[in-house]
């Protein structure tokens, strides 16, 4: 079975910086596109960022120019450098993986939409 793992939030300062990390464990073959999302209290679970296999990025235009993905294929680990946050950046961070090819009796199987179970950012003087 594949589990994501979320580490990295904290309480800073506005202005401040987080890097966020997330962990996928099992016996994968091949990570591929992940998301790192955040919901704020009320508000709808929205995407932050996103990384395909091969590197290509995108992002919501509130962190352009602030958050970058970045992604280590060998350690299926994906990154999310957070700077100059805000306290509207505030929020429960999860990271998700579209699809997970992994070994299973001898055999490859993807399986789709893992979720970690998300860490807490808080920003705030």
């Amino acid at each position: 079975q594949v589990q994501m793992v979320e580490s990295g939030g904290g309480l800073v300062q506005p202005g401040g910086s987080l890097r966020l990390s997330c962990v996928a464990s099992g016996s994968i073959f091949r990570l591929n596109a992940v998301g790192w999302y955040h919901q704020a209290p009320g508000k709808r679970r929205e995407l932050v960022a996103r990384i395909t296999w091969g590197g290509s990025t995108n992002y919501a235009d509130s962190v352009k120019g602030r958050f970058t993905i970045s992604r280590d294929n060998a350690k299926n680990t994906v990154f999310l450098q957070m700077n100059s946050l805000k306290p509207e950046d505030t929020a429960v961070y999860y990271c998700n993986a579209e699809s997970v090819t992994y070994y299973r009796g001898g055999s490859l199987a993807t399986d789709y939409d893992y979720w970690g179970q998300g860490t807490e950012v808080t920003v705030s003087s």
